[in-house]
This record gives structure tokens, C-alpha cells and sequence, in this order.
């Protein structure tokens, strides 16, 4: 994965988490969403981020991908 494209696809999740920032199931919502709008291989690129420590994520994203993969 390229730096561009890691980069774009952080800037998608921290976007995602600031918009569903005010709610409470912040967490749930975003995987929620990860998981019915993104492609299989963005979700996994992601979560190969995170497994590398997640650098530039909001934590919620963190929290909702480790989510994603318990499920």
C-alpha cells in the first residue's frame, strides 16, 4: 500500500469518527459503517494498519476496527 493511499484512507476514518462523534455507540457506529460501505480490500488495509499501531487514526477508529475483528 502506497503512503497516499494509506493517508487517504485514514482521513476517511477519522472523518467517519468525527461525524458520529456525539453519540454515545460512537465505536459500534463506525465499524457499522466500515463494514456496509467499504470494500473488503479497504477494510483489510486498514486493519493491517491498525495491527502496525494504527498511527494517525482516532482511537474510536482503532477501538471500532478491533471491533470489526472480534465479530
Amino acid at each position: 500500500m502506497s503512503n497516499r493511499e494509506l493517508e487517504h484512507l485514514r482521513q476517511m476514518a477519522n472523518q467517519i469518527a468525527a461525524n458520529f462523534a456525539f453519540h454515545e455507540d460512537q465505536v459500534a457506529r463506525i465499524a457499522d459503517h466500515v463494514q456496509r460501505f467499504w470494500a473488503p480490500s479497504m477494510r483489510r488495509l486498514l486493519a493491517e494498519h491498525v495491527e502496525q499501531g494504527g498511527e494517525g487514526l482516532e482511537s474510536a477508529v482503532i477501538e471500532a476496527m478491533k471491533e470489526i475483528r472480534r465479530a
